[in-house]
């Protein structure tokens, strides 16, 4: 057992479940803690996904302290990202944190100086990022087959009941559209085109003070822009398209784990490519961790913290634009 890599989840959702059933089954992984504030859901957990091996702990704190745990998958909701992050920073343990990093931005920043002053391995769970067509999407523009790329339009968003005690309309748990779905379409976006130069959002704000719905236009010099929708109220088709002067991208929803894309060139042909599954990008994302972690790395080049920043600045500019309650 000790030649496995051991991860110790924190947290006991549904989020945490389904990252750990992907690390039971990697292998050279392992799950060897689960850290909650209620020892026996904790334990259960560790039971479920690690077996007799893996230990519940009651804290987060005693969770990252455990010698068996040679990383950290944060999965509580966005606004304990902070605390339980830097738990793992000060027991010198790498981390990969669930999107988005932070709630707001002063705190994202504030973990990377962290991180970064102490070196330890921090990185953001964008498992969009380690999806293997999206992965695609990127070396062919990178590669020139796209042309001058001009434009990505991209939503995802769904009907939620309105309820404020829950995670996705409490703003003291970091809620609303936009950090938690509409991170995906400004992350694909950054991820093609870079930070923007301008950011311009239309929407609105639910009951809570939380945005509840959002649209985005982004802008970058020379014209190429973006067109992005999020949404907790409206059913949206989740899909997403990256369009260049020689073809265009389609990736069929939903986009952020999809299992499907198609090039259509301008002459044309068309050509179609497909993974088995979306949990490609979530086993990824965990073999990034290990290997970077082995190689003494502090980043992963693949997602690296500027790009979480940057993206967590669009958001927040789009959130505060809207009039959302700041957190």
């Amino acid at each position: 057992m000790a030649a496995l890599f051991g991860w110790g989840i924190a947290a006991t959702g549904g989020i945490a479940r389904t990252v750990g059933n992907v690390i039971a089954k990697e292998p050279g992984m392992r799950v060897a803690a689960v850290g909650s504030r209620d020892e026996s859901r904790a334990a259960a957990l560790a039971h479920e996904l690690g077996g007799a091996a893996a230990r519940g702990y009651g804290s987060y704190a005693e969770m990252v302290a455990s010698p068996d745990v040679h990383a950290v998958y944060v999965a509580t909701p966005h606004a304990q990202h902070r605390q339980v992050v830097e738990a793992a920073i000060a027991a010198g343990k790498p981390v990969l944190c669930e999107k988005p990093l932070t709630a707001t931005l002063a705190d994202a920043e504030a973990l990377v100086a962290q991180a970064r002053s102490a070196r330890v391995f921090l990185m953001e769970a964008m498992w969009m990022r380690f999806n293997p067509l999206v992965r695609r999407v990127k070396a062919l523009a990178d590669a020139g087959e796209l042309g001058e790329l001009r434009s990505v339009h991209a939503s995802f968003g769904f009907p939620f009941p309105y309820d404020p005690a829950h995670r996705l309309w409490n703003p003291e748990l970091g809620g609303g559209a936009l950090l938690d779905l509409g991170i995906y379409p400004v992350a694909l976006a950054h991820l093609m085109l870079g930070a923007p130069e301008s950011v311009e959002a239309a929407g609105s704000v639910g009951p809570s003070g939380v945005d509840a719905e959002a649209a985005l236009l982004m802008r970058w010099p020379g014209g190429a822009r973006a067109l992005l929708e999020t949404s907790l109220v409206g059913m949206l088709p989740m899909t997403a398209s990256v369009i260049g002067t020689r073809a265009r991208v389609d990736l069929e929803p939903p986009f952020h784990a999809t299992t499907r894309m198609t090039v259509h060139r301008y002459d044309g042909a068309a050509q179609e490519f497909r993974i088995d599954s979306a949990e490609e990008g979530l086993a990824g994302e965990l073999r990034e961790v290990r290997d970077r972690v082995h190689a003494g790395d502090t980043e992963s080049p693949c997602m690296p913290l500027e790009d979480t920043l940057a993206v967590l600045r669009i958001l927040e500019t789009a959130r505060l634009g809207l009039g959302a309650d700041a957190f």
